[in-house]
């Protein structure tokens, strides 16, 4: 995997939370459950991408849990309206008390940039959801959405928690 085949030259930059120039950048954290049992929950749906199918999002992934270089496709709405956006798994983390991974854009993707969705149990036993990504507009449409892109990015990851919360309760 080399960092031509995607649409941005900072590969993997979400891993270290990384903020490159000429990107708009979001992180969100939120709380989403308790307890070590909550977090194997919310790590598993985060893993196996039914945090994003529960949003609603149509996910098209090469294997059937996040692995560096496993491609996803991720549809929005519904027949011929329906945006494809390709991406490919670029890192994963699977530990005892942190569980993610991030994807980046590839040719095709509206936008051009990176996201990653981590779950986190901390020392007081909360478990957490963060979002992180750095885009911009990759098409005329999405240069055309504006701030509604933005806020649609926002929402999406206000939506991740919410689903998640619900997923790590089981």
């Amino acid at each position: 995997m080399t960092a031509q085949e995607f649409t941005y030259p900072e590969v993997g930059a979400t891993r270290n939370a990384e903020r490159p120039d000429g990107y708009r950048h979001l992180r969100q954290r939120m709380l989403v459950g308790r307890g070590p049992a909550e977090f194997r929950n919310a790590a598993d749906a985060v893993m196996e991408f039914w945090m994003h199918r529960a949003i609603p999002v149509r996910v098209d992934a090469s294997a059937p849990r996040a692995a560096p270089g496993v491609s996803v496709v991720i549809g929005l709405g519904a027949g011929p309206l329906r945006l494809r956006a390709p991406c490919r798994i670029v890192w994963t983390r699977e530990e005892e008390r942190y569980a993610g991974w991030a994807y980046g854009t590839l040719p095709g993707h509206p936008e051009s940039g990176e996201e990653s969705f981590v779950v986190h149990l901390d020392d007081e036993g909360d478990v957490w959801l963060t979002v992180t990504a750095f885009s911009r507009p990759a098409t005329a449409a999405a240069r055309l959405a504006g701030p509604f892109g933005r806020l649609f990015q926002r929402a999406y990851a206000r939506r991740c928690g919410t689903v998640l919360r619900r997923l790590a309760r089981g």
